[in-house]
């Protein structure tokens, strides 16, 4: 029995494998810090909650959903769009679909529009789905490093035209992962225009348009005039309302887009379970104050790592947006060396700057989905350690 030859070229996932040596550590006794994952640890909003106890005892939720989802659920989505971003006129028809997350949709847009051979523009440093899910397609990802002189941004002049006119999906995610870099409207309107040139589909990742803090408003890429005719948004509820595991969002943008991504889910998933939809609905509903006390936390989390590293020789900015603190290694690390000095010597987890790509070297990316106490016994045992920024 044999494997696809297809595996052979994706690596094993950054997080499972990050998993996995948790619980062997944790196996052992030792107590370990995880600022590795970005998993929200606060609970689901109550008012979410009680919809979905409603929706599981109503029989008409127990049977299969719609693949593009419910048309309820669409309808609120575009309400969503107009009232966050101000963007009016969604079809919910042919320019919205429900999503299992972002995950899922990411991965399929890749099987619906990629073919051996294609190419795919990846942010290096970036979510390693881009890459994964292009590979998976039999295309070839070209990494587009993210640059701190550039503000983390590609620059897209640099791509030559041979790889532009061969590239089929431009991937975006602003605010990023790893980086916690931020796009004004106007870096979106460049990367709209790149793609209007040369007929690609730019896919916007915009899983943390709500974590964003001091009254930062993150764009979608759909208030680029134009945007709609190139481009399609994946937004997901899974951090926005500590949603992680209910695994639900939506795609809206260009109906071509849209109907290639229909066409692969309906062939490969049933959907999304009709109650964790009717809850999202009430989760569209709740005014941005209902999630200001979850913002304030993670905001008084960012400070407490960014400060406690400031007062170890790191000069770093407190990111805009995210759930992450993008950190420069020390001189002398990789930073896979570094990850492991951390654990060995801190029981702190954190995840490498490489394995978000080779532009990402240099560099780890530490979480503040823990409590601050956790987060301020982590910087303790950095000092403990003698752990320096240099």
């Amino acid at each position: 029995m044999q494997f696809a030859k297809r595996l052979e070229k994706i690596p094993p996932y950054l997080f499972a494998a990050i998993s996995r040596k948790r619980e062997e550590l944790l196996a052992q006794g030792i107590d370990l810090i995880n600022l590795g994952v970005g998993d929200p640890d606060l609970p689901t909003l109550t008012p979410v909650l009680q919809a979905m106890h409603a929706a599981l005892d109503d029989p008409q939720t127990h049977n299969y959903p719609p693949y593009q989802g419910l048309k309820e659920y669409r309808h609120a989505t575009v309400r969503w769009m107009e009232r966050r971003f101000g963007v009016v006129g969604l079809d919910p028809q042919t320019e919205v679909i429900s999503s299992i997350g972002s995950k899922e949709a990411i991965h399929n847009t890749a099987l619906a529009f990629v073919e051996p051979g294609d190419l795919t523009l990846v942010p290096d440093p970036g979510y390693p789905v881009y890459r994964t899910s292009t590979l998976f397609a039999g295309g070839e990802p070209y990494p587009l490093p993210l640059k701190p002189e550039n503000r983390f941004l590609p620059d897209l002049s640099l791509v030559p035209e041979a790889v532009a006119r061969k590239a089929k999906l431009l991937w975006i995610n602003y605010p990023n992962n790893p980086t916690g870099a931020v796009a004004s409207l106007e870096d979106l309107a460049e990367m709209v225009a790149f793609c209007r040139e040369y007929d690609i589909l730019l896919c916007h990742d915009h899983a943390y348009s709500e974590i964003a803090f001091e009254g930062y408003q993150p764009p979608s890429v759909l208030q680029v005039t134009g945007a709609k005719e190139t481009a399609i948004e994946f937004h997901s509820l899974s951090k926005t309302y500590n949603m992680t595991g209910w695994r639900i969002g939506f795609v809206v943008g260009n109906a071509i887009g849209i109907q290639g991504l229909t066409q692969v889910k309906s062939n490969v998933d049933s959907g999304v379970f009709k109650a964790i939809q009717q809850a999202a609905i009430t989760a569209y509903s709740t005014l941005e104050s209902d999630r200001q006390p979850i913002l304030s936390i993670y905001q008084k989390r960012r400070d407490i790592l960014v400060e406690g590293l400031k007062s170890m020789g790191w000069l770093i900015e407190p990111p805009k947006a995210t759930l992450y603190v993008w950190v420069p290694v020390p001189s002398g690390y990789s930073s896979t060396e570094f990850v492991t000095l951390l654990l060995e010597k801190c029981g702190i987890v954190v995840a490498p700057g490489s394995g978000y790509g080779g532009a990402g070297e240099g560099f780890i990316r530490m979480a503040i989905t823990i409590s601050e106490a956790r987060i301020q016994q982590a910087i303790e045992r950095m000092k403990d350690a003698g752990i320096l920024y240099t």
